[in-house]
């Protein structure tokens, strides 16, 4: 029995001879891509109470991630077509200078208003550092082997989510919470070199009709959507005639971008994928899960600090069950998938798992022990390594391979819409959650300091302190509880998938 080594090397001599660069070098310089992508998520989770508390803006703590999510979803399908059209490597560079300049100014920005353009900015560049690697990868590899290496890309997604709150816990507590961003800097010098060097895709010069317009429409209808879920009930009452025209508008915004689709020469997304069962499937499931995964690394972490005490590198620690569970479950999947062929069964699990713990997640307390909630964590880390990168392999073993690159991105793209919504729509259920039931617990006239940082929290008076964090705590009850009922559905929907055979060529 041929062992994975051997494989992999098999791979390397198939790929060299069509006519691709050698494997053994073009993958890892897509792995430190992605890495750089991947870092950039969840950094800044255990640094958002460190920068609430310089910058100001509780109530809008939630868009430090929201900005860079909206961005970077918004641009995912032009990515993808433009990978397709004007060849990988100069989209992915282009994209990584982006990046890195969007990083560089997220870490001098002076108010919270700056940073939160600054980091949408940053999402310009870094919605196609993933989907253009995975693109990549698409091209020269045959989905019969591409198990093991969607798998590694899961794996680095999970290694980046274990470093990321860690490095971030670091440097906000021996450092700056700037250095989060400047951190992207030397990562980013050294994956621009290495992409220069060993990746050169065959070039094919073709006369090009980018849909600007469906870009346009798109980027209105999802900052519509997103506007709608983080303002309703929070910063503007459900009977607002402003919030629902936003919804009004996003609905006229959709209409304008399905319009545009059918008659744009070249779409940034052609509606034909729609007709590709395992696509709409995998393209709703990733949007569920993308709601779960985003809300969970942004509130776990406030969780941690403000109820648990945790310091910021403490709290990345304490996310380690569920990183663990992410990267482990991610390197599994895939190499099962290439031995056996078959992928169905993955997201099943996956997402009985994801919602399972989030329902535990939900009957969190302040006496709650942590071990108990590492156990919590690693169930909804397994449960995500199993479905997250499955979804991608599965979108791309079905569709026509002039679509590879527009599939993969529009699959990561609702997705990513999920991880916006989710972050806008439970930030906004926590801060509604939060003010109501402070406002039943504190005595009226009480006044809790500005700005609540968790060391300030936990200097509050005893009497005040216990009632802030039994409020804190109720009000993840219902983000978490919300999360669960949604996942279920991704559940339902995943006993849908087909098990198609994986193509043996690329």
């Amino acid at each position: 029995m041929a062992s994975p080594m051997q494989d992999t090397a098999q791979d390397v001599v198939r790929s060299a001879t069509a006519g691709h660069p050698p494997i053994r070098l073009l993958f890892p310089a897509l792995l430190l891509v992605m890495l750089l992508a991947a870092l950039d998520q969840t950094i800044v989770s255990t640094a958002l109470p460190t920068i609430v508390g310089e910058l100001g803006g509780l109530d809008r703590l939630s868009w430090v991630v929201t900005a860079y999510l909206l961005t970077s979803t918004i641009v995912v399908p032009l990515y993808g077509k433009l990978g397709d059209l004007y060849g990988r490597k100069i989209v992915l560079q282009a994209a990584i200078v982006i990046f890195l300049i969007g990083s560089a100014l997220c870490g001098v920005a002076q108010n919270m208003a700056q940073l939160i353009a600054l980091r949408a900015l940053q999402g310009v560049g870094g919605g196609g550092l993933m989907v253009v690697t995975m693109a990549a990868i698409g091209d020269v590899i045959s989905p019969a082997q591409r198990g093991k290496y969607q798998g590694l890309f899961g794996g680095v997604f999970g290694l980046a989510t274990v470093v990321g709150p860690l490095l971030g816990g670091f440097l906000v507590e021996h450092l700056s919470w700037r250095w989060i961003f400047y951190i992207n800097l030397p990562l980013g010098a050294v994956a621009l070199a290495v992409i220069g060097a060993v990746f050169k895709p065959r070039v094919a010069h073709v006369k090009h009709v980018i849909d600007y317009m469906g870009a346009a429409w798109l980027a209105a209808a999802l900052t519509c959507l997103i506007l709608f879920t983080s303002e309703g009930g929070s910063l503007l009452p459900w009977s607002s005639p402003q919030l629902w025209l936003t919804l009004v508008l996003g609905a006229v915004s959709v209409a304008g971008f399905i319009h545009e689709e059918k008659h744009a020469v070249e779409p940034i997304m052609p509606l034909e994928l729609f007709r590709e069962r395992t696509f709409v499937l995998s393209s709703l499931i990733g949007f569920i899960v993308g709601v779960s995964l985003f809300g969970s690394v942004t509130f776990l972490p406030l969780y941690l600090q403000v109820v648990k005490g945790s310091t910021p590198s403490e709290a990345g620690m304490q996310m380690l069950p569920m990183m663990g569970g992410v990267l482990t479950m991610s390197v599994i999947s895939g190499r099962i998938i290439s031995k056996i062929g078959k992928y169905r069964v993955f997201p099943i699990v996956g997402t009985a798992l994801v919602a399972a713990a989030m329902m535990l997640l939900a009957q969190l307390h302040i006496e709650t022990p942590l071990a108990r909630m590492y156990l919590y964590m690693g169930l909804l880390g397994c449960g995500l390594g199993m479905v997250m990168q499955v979804l991608i392999l599965a979108v791309q073993n079905t569709v026509a391979f002039r679509h590879m690159g527009v599939a993969t991105s529009g699959a990561t793209l609702f997705r990513s819409i999920g991880g916006s919504v989710g972050v806008a729509a439970f930030g906004a259920v926590f801060s509604h959650g939060l003010s109501a039931r402070l406002a039943s617990l504190l005595a009226s006239g009480v006044e809790l300091p500005q700005p609540l940082t968790p060391d300030a929290i936990h200097h509050l008076p005893d009497t005040v302190r216990v009632h802030y964090l039994e409020a804190f705590a109720v009000a993840l009850h219902t983000v978490y509880f919300s999360a669960a009922c949604v996942v279920v559905l991704a559940f339902a929907l995943a006993w849908l998938l087909r098990d198609v055979p994986l193509r043996k060529h690329p």
